[in-house]
């Protein structure tokens, strides 16, 4: 499985705390509050009901009460609800419609025996708080105080705190997103110079006043590419020198075997043995330096400009003896394309095939949203796995080449065929064809890097 990356931790770190948080103060806000409304409204229904008692204590005074009379003089409005208990019988202002089953029996016992008592009850009507006040001659006076606004009210307070606490969370993430995107902009400004570094730019380098902070790195960043720089250009030079010194004895050495070559039908056939195999390996050290100093001189960025592709990949099929109608052509036919590195690309790719895989068959050229594609199939015994990325590598020619048969190659093929496909911004990979064999991919970015 995948691990998320750096700007998604955060991200999600940020959001866990401003979960945590808000979570947190929204359950003790909730608290608090609901506490403290609950508490007001209960001192509220208590207040109202020693009032009433009041009342109801005069009313009861006289020789002949009006028990009912008296309940309906008191002001409940439409939230509280007043009963009487007088000598075994509960007075109410209308009819009682279950009224008398929502007092507890704890309660009612309480206020029998002279005691004031308060509790909260689930009616049919949502909750309340029942209210008993004992009154003389063992009567007990009772206030069924409804307390569903109260209710609402706390529901209400809930959503919002969720949605205050989801908010919050919400503005955590989008808050860490965009302070771990800003503190890794200059990393970013670091992976876009050592892009165009890769790419072959060398003059690439970072501002040290950008990013005061990272004044250090920024240094450190610039003493290594001088450094490599330095190093690269001595490397190019030396391989350019000894390529160059290489180039006048081996023409002489191609001359003579040329001479000798032309005799070879006067020659034992030892000899002739002997001047074949000479030959072979002139032609080889020949193509070598060739390659070398293509690899001297080949570190600057692409000049990218429109190339008929198509046109091309048919001339280099033809130069090698291969019919024309093998290059397919999926889409536009002209790409924006060094014309001298795709022209290496294609021929190296093919003499490849020819040495190693048995000969091309098939060359195609087509493209996707972000990159055009070419791909060169073979019928050789094909690449292992482990070998994908090392044939890419100077000099390979152990296990990979084997691998693929006998080669007479340089070793320098396909590594110039990934320093061109990276000075395009692109990429070289190496698959298994269909029905057997290699299928060499070869992917340039529509746009130069």
């Amino acid at each position: 499985m995948r691990r998320p990356g750096l700007r998604t931790r955060v991200a999600a770190a940020f959001a866990a705390g401003a979960f945590a948080l808000s979570a947190s103060m929204a359950a003790l806000s909730y608290g608090f509050t609901s506490q403290a409304l609950m508490a007001g409204r209960e001192r509220s229904a208590l207040r109202s009901a020693y009032l009433d008692a009041g009342v109801v204590h005069a009313g009861l005074a006289t020789e002949r009460p009006d028990i009912p009379g008296i309940l309906r003089t008191l002001n409940t409005g439409s939230t509280r609800r007043a009963l009487l208990h007088r000598d075994g019988r509960w007075y109410a202002r209308a009819a009682d419609a279950g009224l008398t089953d929502a007092i507890p029996p704890g309660l009612r016992g309480l206020v029998e025996q002279g005691r004031l008592g308060m509790q909260r009850v689930d009616t049919d009507s949502g909750p309340a708080v029942v209210v008993g006040v004992p009154l003389p001659s063992s009567s007990g006076f009772y206030v069924i105080d409804s307390m569903r606004e109260l209710d609402q009210t706390l529901s209400t307070l809930a959503l919002v705190l969720t949605l205050v606490a989801a908010s919050t969370t919400a503005a955590g993430a989008g808050f860490g997103w965009y302070l771990t995107r800003r503190v890794l902009r200059p990393l970013d400004t670091v992976t876009a110079a050592a892009r165009e570094i890769t790419a072959g730019d060398l003059s690439a380098r970072l501002d040290p006043a950008t990013e005061p902070d990272l004044e250090r790195l920024t240094t450190s960043f610039n003493e290594m590419v001088d450094q490599l720089s330095t190093r690269l250009e001595r490397d190019r030079r030396f391989a350019a020198d000894v390529s160059h010194e290489l180039r006048s004895p081996l023409q002489t050495l191609s001359a003579a075997t040329s001479v000798l070559d032309r005799h070879r039908t006067r020659l034992d056939d030892r000899a002739a043995t002997a001047v074949t195999l000479l030959s072979d390996e002139v032609a080889r050290f020949q193509r070598l330096v060739t390659d070398l100093l293509e690899l001297a001189r080949d570190d600057q960025p692409a000049q990218r400009a429109p190339v008929d592709v198509a046109e091309l990949a048919r001339e280099e099929c033809q130069a090698r003896g291969l019919p024309a109608d093998l290059v397919r052509v999926d889409g536009a036919g002209t790409w924006p394309v060094d014309r001298r590195r795709f022209t290496q690309i294609l021929g190296n790719l093919l003499d490849n095939a020819d040495r190693h895989g048995g000969g091309a068959t098939a060359v195609r050229l087509g493209q996707t949203p972000d990159a055009f594609v070419l791909e060169v199939d073979d019928e050789g015994p094909g690449v292992r796995p482990e070998d994908r990325t090392a044939i890419f590598d100077r000099f390979v020619r152990g296990r990979a080449a084997s691998a693929r048969g006998d080669s007479d190659g340089t070793g320098l093929g396909l590594a110039l065929v990934a320093r061109h496909a990276n000075a395009h911004g692109g990429r070289v990979t190496v698959a298994d064809r269909p029905g057997g064999g290699a299928r060499f991919r070869v992917e340039v970015p529509r746009t130069e890097p």
